[in-house]
């Protein structure tokens, strides 16, 4: 087994693998890395991003963003644009829980404000946004009218009351990915999820309450444009995604590509795991109409949560929401694919682009941008560890290298089970509480697996990115309460 020793190194944080390095690869891989990253780099991942350079219609190259690391069939942090004519479409390039995505809204208050505050701030969101496994929100909805929420997004919750419109131009997408068919979803599928929107989840989903230190803004000019314009000034961040609706879509058609794609469509891969169809066929339409009703679950799920998060603030403060300059930032998703346009070898190429936990970030002047943010470059959302910090990055003008592709947060380096047997959630709970982090979970042992040592570097990811030149950073935020699935 060749050593990333062995690979080229194209640049301080960017490792490539040709395609001799395995039979059958189409294209290179590329991970992005410094080296003290790609030392840990675990061999899944390089056995993974190189699997997926196989795949039928891939195009420029096979990509693993600075905080990969193993996952379903592609590495969690993969990348990789299929021609669309030519291409597959794979749910393990997608990943389970579609739209796992992070959602970052502003306040005018400062920590010192909020300080006196935070244990009840915290306690009334944890009652108020359900987490953990299973679990219900408070949106009471039939099957019929889930299936409308599941095609209109976000858009269905402005209009029932549960935010603002300016919430959506501050989504991507709008918040509704357009082509969403609800009768590409399996009964079963609905089921599952018609009673979870606005819910955490459990896993590495949270609610967090976030300041920002004068010292962790990076560049004055973007953090200002993206509404940081305080010292200390608190901030909210959640991530979560499509539950268990959006599993049991990429279950349903992991199943159906499994049947077909050899014995239909003469499609041989390396790994089960990489289960594809042909985009044009009919099964991968078909998925991906229902993949679009899990994108859009996903955004009505974070869009109801916002609203909580706005009634709590509000309730707790005695003040009006906007008074309390609680405006979105932004809401980026990962764990999608998506039509785009790109240039390649110079001409402008109708792309799939797969991104499994890995995150948008188109640069300056992009159409793909609201108006807001077409001079800045769209904000970019890396979620970290609970005990370490997050941030905000930019796209820039030069990641069209990994078409537009950024991290999407710390990135594991310990098994959940691995955590599990090292870490223990109530003493993790008392010793995060005595650095001045108050914390509610629904599960201790949940918090054990979500232990910062589980987790990478978020200041080496996010500077690899950085150095890189597929983001850059404008702020970095520090925990002071959490909810946690």
């Amino acid at each position: 087994m060749a050593t990333f020793k062995d690979f080229k190194r194209v640049s301080e944080t960017v490792w490539e693998i040709p395609t001799a390095y395995k039979e059958g690869m189409r294209v290179p891989a590329r991970i992005y890395a410094t080296r003290k990253l790609m030392e840990n780099m675990d061999e899944g991942v390089i056995d993974q991003v190189t699997n997926v350079a196989t795949l039928p219609g891939i195009v420029g190259y096979s990509y693993c963003m600075p905080d990969g690391h193993w996952g379903y069939g592609f590495p969690i942090g993969g990348v990789a644009a299929m021609d669309f004519k030519t291409g597959v479409i794979s749910p393990g390039g997608i990943g389970f829980d579609v739209n796992c995505g992070m959602r970052l809204v502003l306040t005018n208050l400062i920590y010192d404000e909020v300080k006196p505050q935070l244990r009840k701030l915290v306690d009334r969101l944890f009652a108020r946004v359900p987490s953990g496994v299973g679990g219900s929100g408070f949106i009471d909805i039939s099957q019929n009218e889930f299936r409308r929420v599941i095609e209109q997004g976000a858009d269905w919750c402005i209009k029932n009351g549960y935010g603002w419109a300016e919430d959506l131009d501050r989504t991507e997408e709008r918040g509704c990915i357009r082509g969403a068919d609800a009768s590409k979803v399996s009964k079963k599928a609905v089921e599952r999820g018609f009673k979870q929107i606005g819910t955490l989840g459990s896993g590495n989903h949270y609610l967090e309450i976030q300041v920002v230190k004068p010292e962790n803004v990076f560049d004055t000019r973007l953090a200002a444009a993206f509404g940081i314009t305080q010292p200390n000034q608190v901030v909210v961040m959640f991530h979560c995604g499509s539950r268990g609706f959006g599993h049991q879509v990429a279950t349903d058609y992991l199943q159906i590509f499994l049947k077909v794609m050899e014995k239909k469509y003469g499609i041989k891969i390396l790994d089960r795991e990489l289960a594809c169809a042909p985009f044009l066929s009919p099964e991968g339409q078909d998925y991906f109409a229902a993949m679009k009703c899990a994108i859009n679950m996903s955004f009505a799920n974070r869009q109801v949560i916002l609203h909580r998060v706005r009634e709590v603030f509000s309730e707790v403060f005695n003040r009006d929401p906007v008074d309390l300059g609680m405006h979105q930032v932004y809401d980026v998703a990962h764990n999608t694919a998506k039509l785009e346009e790109h240039t390649i070898d110079g001409r402008q190429r109708q792309l799939l682009v797969h991104r499994k936990g890995a995150t948008r970030a188109f640069g300056p002047g992009s159409s793909e941008l609201p108006d807001i943010y077409r001079k800045t470059g769209q904000p970019v959302i890396v979620g970290g560890s609970m005990e370490t910090g997050s941030y905000l990055l930019a796209g820039v003008e030069e990641g069209g290298q990994t078409f537009f592709s950024t991290a999407h947060g710390s990135g594991r380096t310990m098994s959940r089970h691995q955590a599990k047997r090292q870490f223990h959630g109530k003493k993790l709970l008392e010793d995060m509480e005595a650095r001045g982090i108050y914390l509610r979970t629904a599960s201790f042992s949940g918090l054990a697996e979500e232990a910062g040592p589980a987790y990478k570097d978020i200041d080496e990811v996010v500077l690899a990115t950085e150095q890189a030149g597929i983001s850059r950073r404008v702020a970095r935020f520090i925990p002071i309460g959490n909810v946690k699935g």
